[in-house]
């Protein structure tokens, strides 16, 4: 297990509350044996959310070809047909993973492939689950294309908590399935947009592993 960059600002900040606290509640309020339990254990508690939060857990990645991977750890909650309308303009089937705050947050690629594009969209902080959040809230959407002209678009979507999405891909280069893709922080939402005859292998409401629960797999014809 290891502790992920993207949360060391706030481990920091948390280190830095710690001993602030904790350093005025010895030197003004050390007679005080209440006070001084709740403000140890209020502090721990911060750093040991913090260290789950961002943790990054060590896993055998095993490439898939043909294979379309869960891009995120969470639950199942949206499989259904929907209008895709800001790349492929086409019906497509959606997959949609809720990342609560207990789940690691770490974003894979899905496929490899060409990254074909990306684009961040400023938006609302909706509830992750709230189906009007795939279009309206703080998200990047990016979409890749394997060999065989086959394409995966992907959305981080920020919720109510999430407040920063961080994607490290651009346009044109080629990425690997897999791959550390980005971070969204403090509960989420991704969804994939996938064609509309691949071989689903997940139901509703089943957990997922990013980077090694199968979602589903392209039509071999």
């Amino acid at each position: 297990m290891k502790f992920h960059k993207e949360g060391i600002p706030s481990l920091i900040i948390v280190l830095l509350f710690t001993l602030i606290v904790n350093g005025a509640i010895y030197f003004f309020l050390n007679d005080f044996m209440i006070i001084r339990i709740i403000g140890y254990l209020v502090t721990a508690f911060l750093t040991i959310i913090i260290i789950q939060f961002f943790r990054s857990p060590i896993r055998n990645w095993v490439p898939k070809d043909g294979e379309i991977i869960s891009p995120a750890d969470g639950t199942v909650v949206v499989i259904e047909e929907v209008e895709e309308t800001e790349y492929f303009n086409e019906k497509r089937l959606q997959i949609s993973v809720f990342m609560s705050p207990l789940n690691v947050h770490i974003n894979r690629y899905p496929i490899s492939g060409l990254l074909k594009y990306c684009k961040y969209h400023p938006g609302l902080y909706l509830f992750a689950w709230n189906p009007k959040s795939s279009t309206e809230n703080e998200r990047t959407t990016t979409v890749v294309e394997d060999n065989k002209g086959r394409s995966v678009l992907f959305r981080q979507i920020a919720g109510a908590l999430a407040r920063r999405i961080v994607f490290y891909g651009k346009e044109g280069e080629s990425v690997n399935q897999n791959k550390e893709c980005g971070f969204i922080k403090f509960g989420s939402r991704v969804d994939l947009l996938l064609p509309l005859d691949v071989e689903l292998n997940i139901k509703l409401n089943e957990k997922v592993k990013g980077g090694i629960t199968t979602i589903a797999k392209f039509n071999k014809g």
